[in-house]
């Protein structure tokens, strides 16, 4: 089974690729609410535009010009990249996996300061409260400011109940 790569954007200008069945299987996750930015978490997506896949050694034999450029051997190893397979959804899917194993492991062991986030952030931050792992929700604009003043902020996905932790 053949893959569709999109290209997608959130309404931040995140910018991620994801992988679908068909048109018709990206527009019902849409339809659902079932795609999300992996750095913000918006629920806006858009596809944007993005190049086709091209074999353009497709009917040429293996005896080319000996002397080559680097551009043109960079384009042409560029444009033959191979369509995602079967084999790479499983990979794909194994590799998500472990991400959300990743992201439980560090819920697990942080402190979830709600809606305080921003403001506990700060506060660690201008050495007003001990260092600590913290997890809470945050606005957009709020992550922004953070990153603006320095402090390191990551999105993670929520998760609907502690169940989904174990």
């Amino acid at each position: 089974m053949a893959l569709k790569v999109f290209d997608l954007a959130c309404e931040n200008a995140h910018v991620f690729e994801g992988w679908f069945r068909s048109h018709e299987d990206y527009d019902q996750q849409v339809e659902r609410g079932l795609l999300s930015c992996p750095l913000c978490n918006s629920q806006r997506i858009e596809k944007k535009l993005s190049a086709p896949r091209l074999n353009l050694k497709h009917g040429r034999g293996s005896s080319g010009p000996a002397a080559e450029s680097t551009e043109s051997s960079a384009q042409t190893a560029s444009a033959n990249a191979s369509v995602p397979t079967e084999t790479d959804a499983t990979n794909l899917v194994a590799l998500q996996a472990e991400v959300l194993k990743q992201i439980r492991q560090v819920i697990k062991n942080t402190d979830d300061v709600g809606d305080q986030f921003a403001s506990e952030a700060r506060k660690m931050h201008e050495g007003e409260a001990p260092e600590r792992a913290i997890r809470g929700s945050a606005t957009a604009e709020e992550y922004q400011e953070l990153r603006e003043e320095g402090i390191a902020v990551l999105p993670i996905p929520e998760f609907m109940d502690d169940d989904r932790l174990n």
